[in-house]
């Protein structure tokens, strides 16, 4: 019984082990797909912001105009948030050009203490049910923003944790699809200043 019992355990680490290497293996491959398939057109290196060549007509005007804002003689930090809210809007609704529930889009405008949290959470949620397009065959619909407006903006203060209080913009946004899916079309996003950069920090939808 002990040598069956043992020969036993030895089959399992094997099957444990093999398991193991062939997720780490579909890891680098699927890593080494994306990218493959995400390649970045232009970037505004002082601020870590990108351009992908996937990305939509839409992201591409909203981000040139993002461009614009923060290559001026002064920087127009009302006009710098509401850029930056519609594209995290954009980025993070345009679901039809991510590789898989794992490709968030958004996550380089969020806030980076809390961008783990907001990757599991859309992960869990809008992009829960995603189909893996690495291959390409991919046939299911996913929403793609066609239109955003901006509704109002407000200057305000938030604080994070119990005393780090930031100066920021409450952006109140609407927008539409190319095929209405039932997604959020409008929400109040609130961005932080820090050290004169931008951060999303809060998503809401709006009523």
């Amino acid at each position: 019984m002990k040598k069956k019992y043992k020969r036993l355990l030895i089959i399992f680490i094997i099957i444990a082990v093999l398991a193991i290497i062939s997720f780490v293996i579909y890891k680098i491959l699927l890593n080494q797909t994306e990218e493959e398939i995400v390649n970045v057109v232009d970037s505004i290196a002082e601020y870590g912001y990108t351009l992908d060549d996937r990305d939509t007509d839409l992201m591409k005007s909203t981000y040139e105009e993002l461009k614009t804002t923060l290559t001026s003689e002064e920087i127009d930090y009302k006009l710098y948030a509401e850029n930056l809210a519609k594209l995290f809007v954009i980025d993070l609704f345009t679901m039809n050009n991510k590789i898989n529930k794992y490709d968030v889009g958004g996550t380089e405008y969020i806030y980076p203490e809390a961008l783990e949290n907001f990757k599991l959470n859309v992960e869990d949620t809008i992009y829960k049910h995603m189909e893996n397009n690495s291959n390409g065959k991919r046939k299911q619909e996913l929403p793609e923003v066609s239109n955003i407006n901006v509704v109002s903006t407000e200057e305000s203060e938030y604080t994070i944790g119990e005393s780090d209080t930031y100066n920021s913009f409450v952006v109140n946004l609407s927008w539409q699809y190319v095929s209405d899916l039932g997604y959020d079309d409008n929400a109040v996003v609130t961005l932080i200043n820090l050290d004169d950069k931008l951060y999303v920090v809060e998503y809401a939808v709006g009523e």
